[in-house]
């Protein structure tokens, strides 16, 4: 069940930063908007090859446009984040020479959503109150399970719109605000830890 709550906040402080370092302030042939940055880019062809596979392969993973409603649905939403963050680590492998690229600070904002999701999960897991349902010992309690849906869309969101990104890149003609329907649409920035506009001092 959707509820439009916010149950912990992303952290791209650091990428964010180093997008500005790396991008601000050039002019390029495509422009990526993140959360509090938009940032000019002229991705090489390497890189627009490798982000239409990405968008090939993850538009029609289910879980990225699924409604949970049972611990089951949670458990298979919960592997395959884990199949899609190997899918991304397998293409950032695929950059050697493009570390410092556009795709690959896209694939590594998908990557820590994704581990920061993971994390609020194990924290769900492990809290006192998540012991499972009196009467099912593998049954999550009905708050519980709440936990997860909420995570999940907000994960979903954000996917959605690093993988419009990542069709930027590509020079594909799909929306750039979000890739999956239902997850289309400017950056829910509440969602995100604020950035500040410049790089504190070293």
């Amino acid at each position: 069940m959707r509820t439009g709550a916010i149950p912990f906040q992303f952290d791209l402080t650091d990428l964010l930063a180093k997008a500005r370092r790396q991008f601000a302030g050039r002019v390029g042939d495509v422009t990526l908007n993140l959360p509090f940055v938009s940032v000019a880019v002229s991705p090489k062809d390497r890189e627009k090859q490798i982000a239409r596979e990405i968008v090939i392969r993850l538009r029609d993973r289910r879980v990225l446009s699924a409604w949970e409603c049972c611990d089951d649905c949670i458990d298979n939403a919960l592997a395959s984040l884990r199949e899609i963050r190997q899918t991304l680590v397998e293409k950032q492998v695929e950059l050697p020479d493009a570390q410092d690229g556009p795709l690959y600070l896209l694939i590594d904002a998908m990557l820590v959503g994704i581990r920061q999701f993971m994390t609020y999960e194990e924290l769900l897991r492990r809290s006192p109150d998540a012991r499972p349902h009196p009467r099912f010992d593998k049954y999550r309690l009905p708050e519980h399970r709440q936990g997860y849906f909420d995570g999940l869309e907000l994960l979903r969101g954000h996917l959605s719109r690093c993988l419009g990104q990542i069709a930027a890149i590509a020079g594909m003609e799909v929306p750039a605000d979000g890739l999956i329907a239902n997850y289309q649409g400017p950056w829910e920035e509440q969602a995100y830890l604020p950035s500040s506009p410049v790089d504190p001092p070293t």
